[in-house]
C-alpha cells in the first residue's frame, strides 16, 4: 500500500480527512472500501500522539470506530445475521451530511463579503413554549459524549511513549473483559453515569475497549444510554443480564 503522507492540521476533523481519502481512492461514500480505507487512515494518523492538535481524540475515536467496522465485514458471512445492517451504514450517513454541511459552508464564504453593504435588522426575541423532553439519541452523540471524555483525560494524562499504532495494534484489551466490567458497575442500583465507566488509572486501549462493549451492549438490548440534563451526561441503564 501507498505510504501516505499528510498534515494533519490541514483538515478539521476525521471525516474530513476520510473524505479526503475516499475521493483520492475514487469510491462512492456508499460504498467503502472499509478495509483499505482504515488502513490508510491509521497510516495517515500514525504518530498523532506526538502532535499538539486540539482534537487528537476525535482521531483516535473515528481510528476505533474503523477498526470495530473492519472486524465486523471481515466476519465469515454465515456468522453475520441476515438481515443485519451493513455496518459501514452510519458511518456513510455521517459522512454524506458533513460533505453537504461542507459543501454548503463553502457556497456561503464565495458571498461572505458581499453582504458588508447590506443592512440587517435587529434581532428579534421570540419566546417559545418548552416542550416535554421526548428525543432518541443516536450512537453518535454517545460516540461524542466518548471523545470528550478521551479528550479531557487526555490533556491531564502524562504523556505516552509508545506510539499509536501500539494502542490499536499490539496492547490486547479484551472487550469481552470490559463488558464484564460494565456488568459489574451495573449489578448494584443498574443505573450508572457514563462518564465514570472510565477510571482515572485506565489506558486508552482500555477505554476504547469500554466504549466498544457500550456500543455493543446497546445494540444487544442488553443497556440503554438515556441523558441527563442535571449531571449534563448520559445514564447507561441495564435491562437485562
Amino acid at each position: 500500500m501507498e505510504i501516505i503522507k499528510y498534515r494533519l492540521e490541514s483538515f478539521e476533523g476525521p471525516l474530513d480527512l476520510l473524505l479526503t481519502l475516499i475521493k483520492k481512492n475514487k469510491v462512492s461514500i456508499w460504498d467503502i472500501p472499509i478495509v483499505e480505507i482504515t488502513d490508510q487512515y491509521l497510516e495517515a494518523i500514525d504518530g498523532i500522539e506526538k502532535s499538539e492538535l486540539d482534537n487528537t481524540a476525535e482521531f483516535i475515536v473515528m481510528a476505533s470506530q474503523l477498526l470495530y467496522i473492519k472486524s465486523k465485514m471481515l466476519l465469515p458471512k454465515e456468522e453475520k445475521a441476515e438481515e443485519e445492517e451493513d455496518p459501514r451504514e452510519e458511518l456513510a450517513r455521517r459522512l454524506y451530511e458533513y460533505k453537504k454541511f461542507k459543501e454548503a459552508s463553502r457556497e456561503m464564504r464565495k458571498s461572505e463579503f458581499s453582504s458588508k453593504y447590506m443592512v440587517f435588522r435587529e434581532e428579534e426575541k421570540i419566546k417559545f413554549p418548552i416542550p416535554e423532553y421526548s428525543r432518541r439519541h443516536e450512537i453518535s452523540e454517545l460516540t461524542d459524549a466518548f471523545g470528550s471524555i478521551l479528550q479531557r483525560r487526555m490533556r491531564k494524562a502524562k504523556p505516552e511513549k509508545r506510539a499509536f499504532s501500539g494502542i490499536v495494534g499490539r496492547e490486547k484489551v479484551s472487550v469481552e473483559d470490559m463488558t464484564e466490567k460494565v456488568k459489574r458497575r451495573l449489578s448494584g442500583s443498574g443505573r450508572v453515569e457514563f462518564s465514570s465507566l472510565f477510571l482515572e488509572e485506565d489506558s486508552k486501549p482500555e477505554m476504547i475497549a469500554t466504549f466498544l462493549a457500550v456500543l455493543e451492549m446497546i445494540k444487544l438490548d442488553i443497556i440503554k444510554a438515556d441523558y441527563s440534563d442535571e449531571k449534563h451526561d448520559f445514564i447507561i441503564v441495564k435491562l437485562k443480564d
